[in-house]
């Protein structure tokens, strides 16, 4: 058999974050529907375009819609009992459950409208490029999710606290992360405003 050049690439597991409550929307914006697909269906999709060896959706608020908006693509449903506690225990949930063949991580959120298929992939390729370092995603003078951490950083990560999820562990270890410009994602949608201003709806 012909091996692929990408046969030994380092491999990667999917984290897609959606257990929030959305208490600033007002309804769940994981179902938030846009371009005629809900976002966290969306999210998965394109996160899964990255040929992943694994993919885990943490849920936590709104199971029966997700389960719902998710049915026919191949990912594992994580519940995160403490969800309420923000964005860490989400993460930490969905880094316990990925396979332990995983090099790294790719943590993707379902409030970003703007993202694409096209940035995860360059996400991808640039952590492969040096798999010892993470991925990150450059907007608003920062550096955010989606973001490809390494297994190397699996430990620290699990001690994050509140909503802050993996930024704060980023711009500390700025030196180790590789930075894929995406300014589009700095407008993600937390208010009916934001709402409007991407035509979504929410049934």
């Amino acid at each position: 058999m012909t091996r692929s050049p990408d046969d030994d690439a380092p491999r990667h597991g999917v984290i897609v974050l959606a257990a929030g409550s959305s208490s600033r929307l007002g309804r769940p914006k994981q179902l938030v529907t846009v371009e005629g697909e809900p976002l966290v269906r969306r999210a998965v999709r394109f996160a899964l375009a990255t040929s992943p060896l694994d993919a885990v959706v943490v849920t936590g608020a709104h199971v029966e819609g997700l389960d719902q908006a998710l049915h026919g693509l191949a990912v594992r449903h994580v519940r995160c009992g403490d969800h309420a506690q923000g964005m860490s225990a989400s993460l930490r949930t969905g880094l316990a459950a990925l396979a332990p063949g995983c090099e790294a991580a790719l943590v993707v959120l379902t409030d970003q409208p703007a993202l694409d298929a096209a940035h995860l992939a360059a996400l991808v390729s640039a952590w492969r490029l040096a798999p010892v370092h993470a991925a990150a995603s450059g907007y608003a003078d920062t550096l955010g999710v989606p973001a490809v951490l390494p297994r190397a950083w699996f430990t620290d990560v699990a001690t994050l606290q509140g909503d802050r999820g993996a930024r704060d562990l980023l711009r500390a270890r700025r030196a180790e992360v590789e930075i894929v410009a995406a300014p589009a994602l700095a407008a993600d949608l937390d208010t009916m405003g934001d709402l409007a201003h991407w035509g979504g709806h929410a049934d």
